[in-house]
């Protein structure tokens, strides 16, 4: 791993909602290529580190260095990262008044600046990616969960990020539509996207990630290849959550 691998460097992060302090000083880098899992319980900070990615939270301690430069620097333009950064929501984050190809082409004629008809050409081939170009002309409300939730990870990856975070995404859904949703998320992972993913779902961390977080109290526990984590987790806190939430161990 070189400097030029590395997208983002994470140090003293910290991140308080009043007098409630959720992340405690987390030192972490993530680098191109790279499938990073976040595990571990309800109310760990999972979502709140992953938000620090994007600046939908704002660190309270610490620098988050993306690509080299300080996003957490006084005056740093957001929407500019935010450029660079996909993100996915549990809870799909759609316009419902406008159709699911309008959906695709706002972010390309607004940010990418793109015109009308090649926008649509490009939404088309975004739809064709996840099977869905039949609902080109179809509104949020006229889609089950997990389609919502392929428009909007193909939505994000309209922008061309040079990275895609992941923020429980399966958990809105009913259980039969989770893995159309995974599925996805692994063909990107396929590709060699590089991503943060923030899941419940142990067997997707154990086969799709190069990495596992596990996360408890602000901190990160632990963290290794999933096959370490997984089969020989050297934390005791890592060892009592696998062993509730998976059979292995």
């Amino acid at each position: 791993m070189t400097d030029k691998d590395v997208l983002f460097e994470i140090k003293g992060l910290e991140k308080s909602f009043g007098n409630l302090k959720v992340l405690k000083g987390i030192d972490e880098k993530i680098c191109k290529g790279e499938v990073v899992v976040v595990i571990g319980p309800s109310g760990s900070g999972k979502s709140t580190f992953i938000r620090c990615l994007n600046l939908l939270e704002q660190p309270t301690g610490g620098q988050i260095i993306f690509e080299g430069e300080d996003i957490t620097a006084k005056g740093f333009d957001v929407n500019k990262h935010r450029e660079k950064v996909g993100m996915v929501f549990q809870q799909f984050n759609l316009f419902n008044n406008l159709s699911v190809i309008d959906n695709l082409c706002v972010p390309l004629i607004n940010v990418k600046k793109m015109g009308e008809a090649e926008a649509k050409e490009a939404a088309m081939k975004l739809l064709h990616r996840v099977g869905l170009e039949d609902k080109a002309n179809a509104f949020p409300s006229q889609l089950s969960g997990g389609q919502k939730q392929r428009i909007a990870i193909v939505r994000a990856m309209a922008m061309g990020p040079d990275v895609m975070l992941f923020d429980e995404p399966t958990s809105a859904l009913d259980p039969e539509m989770v893995g159309e949703v995974l599925q996805v998320i692994k063909e990107l992972a396929d590709e060699g996207t590089t991503m943060v993913v923030v899941t419940h779902e142990m067997g997707f961390a154990q086969k799709v990630g190069t990495r596992v977080l596990f996360m408890d109290q602000g901190y990160i526990m632990e963290q290794g290849d999933p096959k370490s984590i997984f089969e020989n987790p050297q934390n005791e806190r890592t060892k009592d959550f696998l062993s509730k939430v998976i059979n292995v161990i």
